[in-house]
């Protein structure tokens, strides 16, 4: 079992940058995929990123390549995403995933967290 908690959203202009947080606890964390979505009010969750369980492999939507940046630490657990150029269409919640296979579709994954509120003022 893995428990997620993202930290780092928060209010920034458009052309700023944040770093989101994801702190994983569980001793599978270095053996699973993660990703980042977002799900704006009345939408579908949307993929925004994954990284492989070494971190060697790195998948983008296309509406964030370019600006977005995923990494690990598998040392400590952590994941992150590196948010530049934002655009006031990036608001809405994100949320950190675990899963098992490096998919674009919420489904494939297990483990989700509580979400952080992202907001970019045009």
């Amino acid at each position: 079992q893995v428990q997620l908690v993202e930290s780092g959203g928060g209010l920034v202009q458009a052309g700023g940058s944040l770093r989101l947080s994801c702190a994983a606890s569980g001793r599978t964390f270095s053996s699973i995929t993660m990703g980042w979505f977002r799900q704006a009010p009345g939408k579908e969750r949307e993929f925004v990123a994954a990284i492989s369980w070494s971190g060697s492999n790195t998948y983008y939507a296309d509406s964030v390549k370019g600006r977005f940046t995923i990494s690990r630490d598998n040392a400590k657990n952590r994941v992150y995403l590196y948010m530049n150029n934002l655009k006031p269409e990036d608001t809405t919640v994100y949320y950190c995933a675990g899963g098992f296979k490096a998919s674009w579709a919420p489904v494939e994954y297990d483990y989700w967290g509580q979400g952080t509120q992202v907001t970019v003022l045009g």
